[in-house]
């Protein structure tokens, strides 16, 4: 079996135009794999030079393999199986600015450079103001991004056209919006100047960003079978779904420039990264939240057998189509196509995604992702959604422990103080008790929600069903 380096795969050199900070398993499955797919189907021919962010990091594993490596997609597409796997051939170096500084600071001199990148943790796009322009290189992802960027602006004497488009991937809510208040810090902790300042407003683009791919990262499982089939010793393959999505807010011009669309791409730019956020948290995290206690309380492990179950599956459905996707203004087209896209996700055949894995923290997941299409659906038609009413009863329920009817034990994960209170209102061995002060802990959910209308007694009812009659039967009621 040979080694997987450049000597035995000969790859296309190409101009190095991005710089992308973070070597981890999601941009090198996500990014990497579209800029992979932009050379070969469009005239984009760029290559990337990465830089670890942190000081502990594995650029030097990237090194040994000469930046190679393969992505295994592996899911649904359109119903149909896909498990494959490409080479990887678009990192052209890896740096450590830890070790290699000089090298770091290089990259600002080099004329192509065009776009920078970046995953840095949800964490990454912090201001440390212990940062200093002189560090060599300054602890901050924003810190070391001003510090490329000041010297840009200095190499090219404030050269309007060196300005660089940068997508953060971090995911936070409006992440551009955060990293360029940011990078405003340092310009004034470090007194860069006015020139700078203007030069950074007008020839630079920080944009923000939403990603959408599960990487479950290294394949322990099926590592050896790969390399059998690749006949290349490669010890950096990253498994990822087949779905991809990427929404960028920004304007067309720069849709011209990184022309992801025109190589068939899942990439968007937008004016407003809003609504795709918001569908994601809706059509995606949302059921997730609801159909993992319902399922479990019914007997089910597996999210994909918990889709392909004749009760739950409606149940999964009817939350979706008939609840969630009714309190979304995105086209309805659109939102179906992403909705059924979803499904595909959850119906993946080589991931067994375990429903109490999601259970971790249910009620704050709820709050964020629940709460509001419940409260919009109510303004909307008049009524509660039954099913997700259904899922925070179920929830309810879960926090209750004790055993499933199977004899597995319900063992809740949350913040100590939830689980004190659950397990001490429900002692008092009254549905109601339980109800009206969990729907009254405003510590949870930032409001009292025994003031929507309805929301209590219809709760108190479903718990006392599930006890009477078990899940699955309360499902098949509300179908």
């Amino acid at each position: 079996m040979k080694e997987l380096n450049r000597q035995h795969v000969p790859v296309v050199t190409r101009p190095e135009r991005i710089i992308q900070f973070g070597e981890g398993n999601f941009l090198r499955a996500f990014v990497d794999w579209i800029i992979r797919n932009m050379n070969m189907r469009t005239d984009f021919n760029s290559s990337v030079v990465v830089v670890q962010p942190i000081e502990k990091g594995m650029v030097d594993r990237l090194g040994k393999q000469d930046n190679l490596y393969h992505v295994n997609l592996q899911g649904l597409d359109k119903g149909e199986a896909v498990n494959s796997l490409e080479l990887i051939d678009v990192i052209s170096r890896s740096l450590n600015p830890y070790t290699d500084h000089d090298a770091f600071i290089r990259l600002a001199e080099q004329p192509e450079m065009r776009f920078v990148i970046s995953n840095t943790t949800e964490a990454g796009i912090a201001f440390d103001p212990s940062c200093k322009l002189n560090d060599a290189p300054a602890a901050s992802y924003p810190g070391k991004l001003t510090q490329l960027l000041y010297h840009r602006f200095k190499t090219f004497n404030g050269d309007k056209s060196k300005g660089l488009i940068i997508f953060p991937c971090e995911l936070i809510f409006l992440n551009g919006h955060k990293l360029k208040e940011t990078i405003y810090q340092y310009i004034d902790l470090w007194q860069l100047g006015d020139d700078f300042r203007s030069w950074f407003e007008e020839a630079c683009g920080v944009y923000a960003t939403l990603v959408d791919r599960i990487v479950p990262g290294f394949p322990h499982k099926d590592i050896d079978a790969i390399k059998e089939k690749l006949q290349y010793n490669d010890n950096l393959v990253v498994q990822a779904e087949v779905f991809h999505l990427w929404v960028i807010e920004a304007p067309q011009e720069v849709a011209k420039e990184f022309p992801a669309d025109k190589a068939g791409l899942n990439v968007l730019f937008v004016p407003s990264e809003a609504p795709y956020h918001e569908r994601k948290m809706t059509l995606l995290n949302g059921p997730h939240t609801v159909l993992s206690p319902v399922a479990f309380l019914s007997g089910i492990d597996i999210v994909r057998e918990a889709c392909q179950d004749e009760v739950i599956g409606k149940y999964i459905h009817k939350v979706m189509f008939d609840e969630l996707m009714e309190t979304l203004n995105l086209p309805k087209a659109a939102l179906e196509q992403f909705a059924n896209d979803v499904l595909d996700r959850f119906n993946n055949p080589f991931v067994d995604h375990q429903v109490t894995s999601i259970m971790l923290n249910s009620f704050p997941k709820f709050q964020t992702r629940d709460l509001p299409g419940l409260k919009e659906y109510l303004k909307r038609k008049g009524e509660l959604p039954q099913g997700l009413v259904l899922g925070l009863a179920a929830i309810l329920t879960y926090y209750k422990g004790g055993k499933r009817a199977d004899g597995t034990a319900i063992i809740p994960n949350d913040d100590p103080k939830i689980t004190s209170l659950m397990n001490n209102l429900w002692a008092t061995g009254s549905t109601r008790e339980v109800t009206v002060n969990v729907l009254a802990a405003e510590d949870i959910w930032g409001e009292n929600l025994n003031e929507i209308p309805g929301l209590t007694d219809r709760i108190v009812y479903y718990l006392d069903a599930i006890q009477e009659k078990g899940m699955r039967e309360v499902v098949k009621e509300i179908l």
